[in-house]
């Protein structure tokens, strides 16, 4: 880490050095925390029954009791994989 000495300084100086010795760092901080979103992936209901080697008529009372929770878009249901994959992980499908 270097030092900064604050004496016979600008203020734009001031800025100038924070700047120089901060920023590189954070840039990296940033870049490692903040990477770019996956799209999410939809599934249809067959897709699910797939995933899950369920029929259709258990992913209906799955749904009607809320252990796995589809979108309904236009009319039809969509199940997002992140929240299928959460519902497997948490063990709710036993």
């Amino acid at each position: 880490m270097s030092t900064i000495q604050f004496l016979q300084t600008t203020p734009e100086d001031l800025v100038n050095q924070l700047t120089a010795a901060l920023l590189p760092q954070l840039k990296a901080e940033l870049a490692e925390q903040f990477q770019p979103k996956q799209p999410e992936e939809l599934l249809t209901i067959d897709e699910v029954c797939k995933f899950l080697k369920i029929n259709r008529s258990t992913e209906g009372r799955w749904r009607a009791k809320g252990i796995i929770k589809p979108s309904n878009i236009s009319g039809t249901y969509y199940y997002f994989r992140s929240e299928i994959d959460r519902v497997l992980n948490d063990n709710k499908l036993r």
